[in-house]
């Protein structure tokens, strides 16, 4: 569709959310590169997404939902449509059921509140999550995990929302059946096409303060020491394959250091890419086919990435 000063005033008046027009995502994108995204659309609260999705859906426009912008990348033509940010859905509370907790929080909280909030209630469970720079609605999504955690190990129910504005709930018992039409899997949560995770419950427990706390600062300190969080990144490129890190293949096949550009294979982590400063989605794209290409000759094996690329070339 073209953006019209017709639509784009449509935009602006039906919802009071903030709407910003030809936004770069290097503005906003955790790796600080990426190219013009037609509209960027920030609902105040769950009836304004509902909202927002009627319109996109009476227009046929191509949209995509962000949190954290944490792990996408926007090739240099933009996008075609618009981004629909969820970082204003930030409910989050918390009942008790014995010795169980029910930690409901919506898209936009940051991972890193779920964290904090965990332990300072004594609560266990969500450690593994420490210093995962993500939302709720993308760590649901990518089924974000680390030290032997993933974030399908902790979910109760998540509640997505359709095109119609209708919200479903996926509990626990759906997940796991193999009938449900949803589906976890490595970095990976499947749903029905066109849909929006809008919150999660998890399920935690009590534990230890103590014992909560040094786990959770080991894996920050992990983090710090084995992830270039210094410069501007997208988190891990690749997925790890079953038996091996991508990150050692990356090393293994003498990448380490590479670089196109400003856009670098991580000295310390083999498996990031930063940007050293004016690195373009272009040269990010070119380095991440340069060592897919290395990895496969030297070792056999197909690299799959974790980043979510979109957009025009």
């Amino acid at each position: 569709m073209g953006w019209s000063e017709a639509v784009r005033n449509e935009l602006r008046l039906k919802f009071t959310g903030l709407a910003l027009f030809d936004e770069p995502a290097a503005a906003h994108a955790s790796i600080r590169a990426g190219g013009k995204i037609d509209a960027l659309v920030f609902p105040d609260n769950i009836s304004e997404l509902a909202d927002l999705l009627e319109f996109v859906r009476h227009r046929d426009i191509p949209f995509l939902p962000v949190g954290n912008w944490t792990n996408i990348l926007v090739r240099d033509g933009g996008f075609r449509g618009i981004f629909i940010s969820l970082s204003r859905l930030r409910q989050l509370n918390l009942r008790y059921r014995g010795e169980q907790a029910f930690l409901f929080a919506e898209a936009g909280c940051p991972l890193a509140e779920l964290v904090k909030t965990a332990a300072e209630e004594s609560l266990t469970g969500m450690e593994f999550s420490a210093g995962i720079p993500g939302s709720v609605g993308g760590a649901i999504r990518m089924n974000a995990g680390a030290y032997g955690g993933e974030i399908k190990d902790v979910i109760e129910e998540i509640r997505i929302m359709d095109l119609s504005g209708k919200i479903s709930v996926a509990t626990r018992e759906e997940l796991k059946s193999p009938l449900s039409v949803y589906e976890f899997t490595y970095r990976n949560f499947a749903l029905p096409a066109a849909s929006i995770v809008i919150a999660g419950m998890f399920i935690l427990h009590r534990g230890n303060a103590k014992d909560i706390s040094k786990k959770t600062m080991e894996i920050f300190r992990t983090r710090r020491e084995k992830h270039p969080l210094e410069l501007p990144n997208a988190g891990s490129i690749f997925k790890n394959p079953a038996d091996c890190p991508a990150g050692r293949l990356i090393e293994e096949a003498g990448l380490r250091g590479s670089n196109i550009g400003d856009a670098h294979v991580s000295e310390k982590h083999g498996n990031f890419i930063v940007n050293r400063g004016k690195a373009t989605a272009g040269e990010i794209i070119d380095l991440i086919k340069i060592i897919r290409e290395s990895v496969f000759r030297k070792t056999g094996r197909a690299l799959e990435t974790e980043i979510k690329i979109v957009g025009e070339p």
